[in-house]
């Protein structure tokens, strides 16, 4: 889920106030990767009724040297009938994001909850493009995504599997 290490290793020439608020900062949204296709085309253009649909989400944050953040999401997202795949899109989209006055327990909930929030929309707006692109109506639109959900999921199954929680030795 993260890349070790989500302490920044310098202060990236920001003085930080200790009583200002923590907060952050999207300093670029970037598509690392995209990925479309429609194998049966043109005959998937025409199937009758709804595809089942199979979609994957990952989180990736990891610190830089320069003492930001880069924040990635993975979506990969898998429409079928008994018959056929009909479409397989993936996106690796991400953020680069300068952390404010955030305490060090707080770094790694909101690089994995709320910069992906952030991201979330660019990268629904992306798919949707890409399977209206490929020749689909109404094209494909992701339905929000509970990344705090997806955060403690994880969390949990850390702690089932005895792997040390972050900030404990």
């Amino acid at each position: 889920m993260t890349d070790a290490p989500l302490t920044p290793t310098s202060d990236a020439g920001a003085p930080q106030d200790p009583n200002a608020p923590g907060g952050f900062r999207i300093l670029a949204q970037y598509v690392r990767d995209l990925s479309f296709e429609n194998p049966k085309a043109p005959e998937s253009l025409r199937m009758e009724g709804k595809p089942a649909i199979d979609m994957n989400v990952e989180l990736n944050a990891k610190g830089r040297p320069d003492g930001l953040f880069e924040v990635e999401m993975m979506l990969s997202v898998k429409a079928s009938t008994d018959a056929a795949p009909v479409f397989h899109v993936e996106l690796v989209y991400g953020g680069l994001f300068q952390l404010t006055n955030v305490q060090p327990q707080d770094i790694e909930p909101l690089l994995l909850i709320e910069c992906p929030r952030y991201l979330f929309p660019y990268a629904r707006e992306i798919i949707s493009r890409a399977t209206a692109d490929g020749g689909f109506y109404p094209p494909f639109m992701v339905d929000p995504i509970d990344f705090t959900g997806i955060y403690l999921a994880r969390q949990a199954q850390m702690a089932a599997n005895g792997d040390a929680q972050p900030g404990q030795a």
